[in-house]
């Protein structure tokens, strides 16, 4: 099973393809974004994605139509784009997280132990003159 930020990640990908908006955005719903659980999300990316659950899903669709084929199809263009925008800004903020939660985690190494007698001898530079 993949991660939240994988199929986000890939989902953003998917958006940068040459087709036509609308085919992309069906595409990253149904490959990658349908999978994620908003539990898997941080809580400050968990309204934005219901968000675009609800723009990808939230039309009856036609007879022969799923509920993502029929929203996308009665978006204007401007819509797609504008949804497409919010997935890749959810990503962003995952990738933020992601990049905060490893540096708050992380550990301090210390390279070296400065003795306090020591460290004033330990680092004197020599005075330079010039000579005549």
């Amino acid at each position: 099973m993949m991660s939240a930020w994988e199929s986000l990640h890939f989902a953003t990908l998917e958006l940068v393809r040459s087709t036509p908006i609308k085919q992309r955005l069906i595409s990253a719903y149904r490959r990658h974004l349908a999978s994620v659980a908003e539990d898997q999300l941080p809580n400050e990316a968990r309204e934005s994605f219901s968000q675009v659950m609800r723009n990808l899903a939230g039309v009856q669709p036609l007879r022969g139509e799923d509920a993502v084929a029929a929203s996308v199809r009665k978006m204007s263009n401007q819509e797609a784009d504008d949804c497409a925008a919010l997935i890749v800004e959810i990503f962003g903020l995952m990738c933020r997280t992601e990049a905060n939660t490893t540096r708050q985690t992380a550990s301090v190494v210390q390279l070296r132990s400065v003795d306090v007698e020591h460290a004033a001898t330990d680092f004197e530079i020599p005075v330079l003159t010039a000579a005549s």
